[in-house]
């Protein structure tokens, strides 16, 4: 296993394991994981309140109205003019830099992808799978009751998808947005670590 600095992006579609795929990641390559930590850190460092946080991305389910709300800054000069959606981006944006530049790292969710797109060390992953399978995991692994997981999954990756597009300008789960894509339905998550691991041993630094 090379020793070189490795940081690992999760972006991933609700069900498709990804964060336990994460976590497990940093497990067994012994570095540090960020996925709830990172809203705490994020509250630590900005000052604002980790619920308001953990908020913004779920209210993105409608684009439009996001949209404008992350417009509505107070029609002040300066930072204070922006939105509070906009601020807490920037927040999560200046703490995922900061963490990047500390060592390796797992990093889920957030636009980490796109954020640290311009770090060499940087391997950015898409974990998908097929409705079926998702719904499954959802279920047995999560807890989800079997009435509510289609509704769940949908308006969380719809969610997802707006943050990630109003923040980026691009398409979440856009190959091209990622050095390697998984659908997680066909080998078991131990194997997906390994071939995650093994891709950032081989991957050529552009």
């Amino acid at each position: 296993m090379s020793g070189e600095k490795k940081i690992i992006t999760i972006s991933r579609e609700f069900g498709s394991g990804g964060r336990l795929i994460g976590k497990r990641l940093a497990e067994k390559l012994d570095i540090p994981y960020y996925d709830k930590e990172l809203l705490d850190r994020i509250a630590e460092e900005s000052g604002f309140c980790k619920e308001m946080i953990e908020g913004a991305e779920m209210k993105a389910k409608n684009s439009f109205l996001y949209s404008l709300a992350s417009a509505m800054g107070t029609g002040e000069a300066g930072p204070e003019s922006l939105s509070l959606n906009e601020r807490f981006f920037l927040a999560q944006f200046d703490v995922i830099k900061k963490i990047a530049d500390e060592g390796s790292c797992v990093i889920v969710g957030r636009c980490a992808d796109y954020i640290l797109r311009d770090v060499p060390e940087a391997t950015n992953v898409f974990i998908y799978a097929e409705e079926e399978d998702k719904i499954k995991r959802a279920v047995e692994d999560y807890g989800v009751p079997a009435d509510a997981v289609k509704k769940l999954m949908k308006d969380t990756d719809k969610a997802r998808a707006n943050y990630y597009s109003y923040h980026t300008g691009r398409k979440w789960g856009e190959p091209v947005n990622y050095h390697i894509a998984i659908d997680s339905g066909y080998i078991e998550i131990e194997d997906i670590v390994d071939l995650i691991i093994k891709y950032t041993d081989v991957k050529l630094y552009k």
